[in-house]
């Protein structure tokens, strides 16, 4: 078995005119939310996670070195991309997911209402069973940046095993 681990964290704007924000996308949902992500591509921290959690365990590359951000054609890119690109690489490894933890560290949006359909598309996304993947929603107290709700963090887990 090899183990990986994903983080990711992005700026919350509030979305154009008036800020840099594009429409609030998490685990590939797309989520109404007063503000909305700071990224290269559609910066969805959550498929972000995901992805370097199965690069970390295969030892590849992380996903700003496969998918840089100065790279004109990620401009604005669906991160599931991203996420296909890894899952690939790990089932022409010989590997699949045992299973992957997600922890969403944000004030706002709250998780619990939109958690299973987040969970639903990413097992989707990767072609395992939903009992497989593991979203939770935590909140940052009102510390610092994420606490502010000026940022949005996730960490994530992958477990793979042999096919």
């Amino acid at each position: 078995m090899r183990v990986g681990h994903g983080y990711d964290l992005h700026r919350l704007e509030a979305c154009p005119p008036a800020g840099k924000g594009k429409q609030f996308v998490l685990g590939g949902i797309q989520i109404e939310h007063s503000t909305g992500l700071v990224a290269h591509s559609d910066g969805d921290v959550l498929l972000h996670a995901v992805t370097d959690a199965i690069l970390g365990a295969l030892g590849l590359p992380d996903i700003g070195q496969l998918f840089p951000d100065n790279d004109p054609k990620n401009e604005s890119a669906d991160s599931a991309i991203f996420l296909c690109e890894a899952v690939d690489r790990m089932r022409k490894a010989g590997w699949e997911i045992g299973n992957i933890d997600c922890t969403i560290i944000c004030e706002q949006p709250k998780i619990g209402p939109r958690r299973s359909e987040i969970v639903a598309n990413i097992a989707r996304l990767i072609g395992c069973t939903a009992d497989s993947i593991n979203v939770k929603g935590k909140t940052h107290e009102r510390v610092d940046a994420v606490g502010e709700g000026r940022a949005i963090e996730v960490h994530a887990c992958a477990l793979l095993k042999p096919r």
